[in-house]
């Protein structure tokens, strides 16, 4: 069996987005009780995070971390054509996932107790981001 769709994620700028139950809810309705769940995200300027969904301060430490390393408006990046968080939100997403894998089993996502799938907008602006979901299986 195979199921594909795709999600319009609606951001209101950097920050992380839940997405585990629209994922789950395709898994759901694919038919399959074994198999995978691919994710992916299409854009170089947001990414995907498999991550805890209990505390909301592991989203802001996540993001202190992060602007720690890839600090907007660095000097040192030449590609700053749409603004200060531009190149910043390429090598944010590059240094994260595109991509997650999910394993289905018993016809759902076998993520773990505190697990969660998240969009990590990377931009200030807002943005619709596209995300494709593809189960497979038996």
């Amino acid at each position: 069996m195979f199921k594909q769709e795709s999600i319009t994620v609606q951001t209101r700028g950097r920050g992380t987005y839940d997405i585990t139950a629209a994922v789950r809810d395709i898994v759901g309705a694919s038919g399959v009780a074994t198999g995978l769940c691919h994710v992916f995200i299409r854009h170089t300027s947001a990414s995907l995070m498999l991550c805890e969904n209990a505390d909301p301060d592991v989203m802001r430490d996540m993001e202190t971390f992060m602007a720690r390393l890839v600090p907007d408006g660095d000097p040192a990046f030449v590609h700053t054509m749409e603004g200060p968080d531009d190149m910043p939100a390429h090598v944010r997403s590059v240094l994260t996932q595109s991509e997650l894998s999910i394993p289905v089993s018993g016809g759902r996502c076998a993520l773990g107790t505190w697990q969660g799938i998240y969009v990590w907008e990377h931009r200030h602006a807002s943005h619709a981001r596209s995300v494709v979901v593809t189960v497979h299986g038996e």
